[in-house]
């Protein structure tokens, strides 16, 4: 936890960009797994988190813009919960944590909203995601279930994507201990990769590393020589000599900051020539990637330049054809990489995507496309100094895609199909890093930058 000013300054700078009415967070419950006392790993809401602090089950928090009163919801332990849990701060206590005065039982949050409600103030709450939030919700409001998703503010979604864009000292350094386990995980992930070993048992091993180090997982990783399947969480296959490994996994903090890598490297430690080519080609692309990240470029237009950057290097091994600006424009490209660059990161590992993608990767300038490929780009907002972002280019050669493209005839004057049918059993190749957008460009996170380039992946994995 932060110290208590940094919440509260958090909570004011909110207010500050907000009209008038109540801002209602609702934090995030237990969630049972097969029984109702055997919850999962508990996750508290990241938003809730940010203002709040708090990362305990059972709790909601009230801003009044006007008055600027704060209020922490939440029921102190009874004996019960202490006999199985031991002793256990008291609400109000937690609220003194987080900077805030006045704390109630959580049976006293309906009276608060009803009673905002019935003076015609607004309750400003944002997306739920989880069931049990939408119910409490419409017992806190009365509105439906299903017509919840007509009554969310916007203008709360707009001013805590605001905030939570731009990330402070602190944050960069929680990301940045995120980052330091990602590196432990990752280059773990490629001393093990050697053939006949079971893909689960690295998968293990880093999800392990990920626990003994921080809160666990970021996401569940993703770890297969089937890298063509973009998120394959199967983990069931021996390694093959002359496969190669695709490890998509990260790291949260015990504060729950997030890291993201995704590094791909061949099976037994040295790559065929056929593949270095491709991943040459990647690793092109992910560089050019660092080279445009800086204030005032979009990642729209980052993006759209490691597309051409991808197509010329696919021209030169003779798989795409024709004028590379032409060629990515028609969006001949996504065969190879349907997917964005990246995605904002912090407290999510999708930074706030609950929210709503439209307002965290998008704005009034910057709106999405429905062109396939680029329309999967999560973020193309106008980069600014402090923003945490991924650059994760790939290059995949998925046969389903490949057949379906073929007897379409699509881009076919741009894509040399014969030569592409030649690698329909060659998997997916992804290279991920974690960027901070400073003043003048940007930067890597983490201590250590995990092993990249070629000469990198063969010394480590054969040391």
């Amino acid at each position: 936890m932060f110290t208590a000013n940094v919440y509260k300054e958090r909570r004011d700078a909110l207010r500050r960009q907000m009209g008038d009415g109540i801002i209602l967070l609702l934090g995030n419950a237990e969630a049972s797994s097969n029984y109702p006392a055997n919850t999962y790993h508990f996750r508290q809401d990241s938003s809730f988190l940010y203002f709040f602090g708090i990362n305990h089950p059972g709790f909601a928090g009230v801003v009044d813009i006007e008055s600027g009163e704060e209020i922490l919801f939440g029921n102190d332990f009874t004996m019960d919960d202490i006999i199985w849990m031991g002793p256990q701060p008291s609400v109000a206590t937690q609220a003194t944590e987080v900077g805030i005065e006045k704390s109630a039982p959580l049976a006293q949050l309906k009276t608060v909203v009803e009673n905002a409600m019935r003076q015609g103030r607004k309750v400003h709450f944002i997306p739920p995601y989880r069931y049990a939030n939408k119910v409490w919700l419409e017992e806190l409001t009365g509105i439906r279930v299903a017509e919840l998703a007509a009554h969310v503010s916007v203008e709360l979604i707009k001013a805590i994507v605001a905030l939570r864009s731009v990330k402070s000292a602190l944050e960069i350094e929680e990301i940045e201990r995120a980052c330091d386990i990602g590196y432990e995980m990752h280059t773990t992930a490629m001393r093990m990769c050697k053939p006949g070993v079971k893909e689960q048992l690295i998968a293990g091993t880093i999800e392990g590393i990920a626990l003994a180090h921080g809160a666990g997982v970021s996401f569940p990783s993703i770890l297969s020589m089937n890298g063509e399947t973009l998120h394959n969480h199967y983990h069931g296959n021996l390694l093959q000599e002359g496969r190669m490994m695709l490890t998509d996994a990260g790291a949260e903090t015990n504060m729950n900051y997030c890291s993201d890598f995704t590094r791909t490297v061949p099976v037994g430690g040295r790559f065929s020539q056929q593949q270095k080519e491709v991943y040459n080609i990647v690793v092109a692309a992910h560089d050019c990637a660092i080279d445009h990240a800086r204030p005032g470029n979009t990642w729209k237009e980052v993006h759209i330049e490691v597309c051409r950057t991808l197509t010329r290097g696919l021209k030169d091994i003779g798989l795409m054809k024709g004028d590379v600006d032409e060629a990515v424009a028609a969006g001949a490209h996504a065969l190879f990489m349907p997917h964005g660059l990246g995605h904002m990161m912090g407290l999510d590992v999708h930074d706030m995507e609950d929210l709503g993608q439209i307002y965290v990767g998008y704005d009034d300038e910057i709106r999405p496309s429905d062109q396939f490929g680029l329309a999967s780009l999560r973020m193309g907002r106008r980069l600014q100094e402090g923003f945490v972002i991924t650059d994760e280019p790939g290059i995949y050669f998925i046969p389903a895609l490949i057949d379906q493209w073929r007897a379409e005839g699509m881009h076919s004057d741009f894509l040399c199909y014969d030569a592409i049918e030649k690698y329909k059993n060659f998997g997916g190749i992804r290279l991920e890093d974690d960027v901070l957008i400073t003043a003048t460009g940007s930067r890597f996170l983490g201590q250590k930058r995990i092993p990249l380039y070629v000469d990198e992946i063969e010394e480590i994995m054969n040391k």
